[in-house]
C-alpha cells in the first residue's frame, strides 16, 4: 500500500504534448494552426451572423445549420487555448479539474454535433419525402424540443463519465498523447480500476454514435428510395444536390472521429506523431470545412455571405 501511495498523487497534474519530435519547430507549426483556427472562427461566426440577421433564412434547415456552426465554434474554442499555449509557450501542465472541464466542453460539443447531424438528416428526409407537410412537421416548437433532447442527452452521457474520473488515482508520469484532454487518453493513465469508466464510456458511445449513425443511414436509404422514384434525371440530380452539404458534414465529422478511436484502441504501437495528427484533424477539420461546404453548395447562403464580405463602408464625408 505504501509503494502504491508513493506512485500516485492526490493532486494530479497532466502533461500535454505538442508535435512529438518537432518541439523545436512549434512556433512555426503554430502558424498553420492559427490560420485554420481563424478560418474556422470567422467562417462559422459569419454563418451564424447571416442566419440570425437575415429574415429569409429563418427556416428549419438554417436553424439546424446555425446549431452546427455554434457547435463547431465551441469545439474550436474548447481546445484552441491549450493547443496554442503548448505551441507558443511550451506550457504543458494542466490539473485534473482543468482536464475535466475541458473534456466536458470538448466531448459535450462532440455529442451535440452528432445530434445536430441527425436532426439535419431528419430535416432533409422530411423536405424530400414529405414536402407538403414540411412546415407542419418541423415547427419552431418541434425544433426547440429537438434542441432540448440533444442537450439533455449530452448531460446524461457526460456527467457520470466525468464524475467517475474523480475517484481514480493516477501515476505521476501523466503524459497525455495530445495538446488537450481526451477521455480515453486520460483513462489509460490511471493506476486504479477503470472498468466502471470504460463501461459507461461504451454506454455513452452506444447512446450517441451507436444510435445516430444508423439513424442517418436509414434516413438516406429512404431518401434514395424516394428520389429514385422520380422519373426525371434532372429532378433526381437537383434533389440529391440538396443533400450533398450534409453528407459532406457527416463524412468530415465521423471519419476522423472513428479513425482516432481506432488508433487509441488498436494502434498503441503506431508512432506518437500519428495519434497527434489524427487528434488535431479530428477537431480542426469539421469547423474549418463545414462553412466552406455549406457556402459552396447553398446558393442562398452563398449569396448573402458574399454580400456581407463585399459590403463597402460608406464614403467619408468632408
Amino acid at each position: 500500500m505504501e509503494v502504491f501511495y508513493n506512485m500516485t498523487s492526490p493532486f494530479t497534474t497532466f502533461h500535454l504534448i505538442g508535435i512529438p519530435g518537432l518541439e523545436a519547430a512549434h512556433v512555426w507549426i503554430s502558424i498553420p494552426f492559427c490560420c485554420l483556427y481563424t478560418i474556422g472562427l470567422s467562417g462559422n461566426s459569419m454563418i451564424l451572423f447571416v442566419i440570425i440577421t437575415e429574415q429569409s433564412l429563418h427556416e428549419p434547415m438554417y436553424y439546424f445549420l446555425s446549431m452546427l456552426s455554434a457547435t463547431d465554434l465551441g469545439l474550436i474554442v474548447s481546445t484552441m487555448s491549450t493547443t496554442l499555449i503548448v505551441l507558443w509557450f511550451d506550457l504543458r501542465e494542466i490539473s485534473l479539474d482543468g482536464c475535466i472541464v475541458q473534456m466536458f466542453f470538448l466531448h459535450g460539443f462532440t455529442v451535440i454535433e452528432t445530434g445536430v447531424l441527425v436532426a439535419m438528416a431528419f430535416d432533409r428526409f422530411v423536405a424530400i419525402c414529405d414536402p407538403l407537410r414540411y412546415n407542419t412537421i418541423l415547427t419552431n416548437a418541434k425544433i426547440l424540443q429537438i434542441v432540448l433532447v440533444i442537450l439533455l442527452r449530452m448531460i446524461v452521457v457526460l456527467m457520470p463519465l466525468l464524475l467517475l474520473l474523480k475517484r481514480l488515482s493516477f501515476c505521476k508520469m501523466n503524459v497525455l498523447s495530445h495538446s488537450y484532454c481526451y477521455h480515453p487518453d486520460v483513462l489509460k493513465l490511471s493506476c486504479s480500476d477503470t472498468r466502471p469508466n470504460s463501461f459507461w464510456g461504451l454506454t455513452g458511445l452506444i447512446l450517441t454514435s451507436g444510435i445516430d449513425i444508423p439513424c442517418i443511414i436509414i434516413s438516406y436509404i429512404m431518401i434514395i428510395r424516394s428520389v429514385l422514384s422520380i422519373a426525371s434525371p434532372t429532378e433526381q440530380h437537383k434533389v440529391f444536390s440538396t443533400c450533398m452539404s450534409h453528407i459532406g458534414a457527416v463524412a468530415i465529422f465521423y471519419i476522423p472521429m472513428i479513425t482516432l478511436s481506432l488508433v487509441h484502441r488498436f494502434g498503441q504501437s503506431s508512432p506518437k506523431i500519428v495519434q497527434t495528427m489524427m487528434s488535431n484533424i479530428y477537431l480542426i477539420l469539421p469547423p474549418v470545412l463545414n462553412p466552406v461546404i455549406y457556402s459552396l453548395k447553398t446558393a442562398q447562403l452563398r449569396g448573402l455571405l458574399l454580400k456581407l464580405l463585399l459590403a463597402k463602408s460608406p464614403p467619408l464625408s468632408y
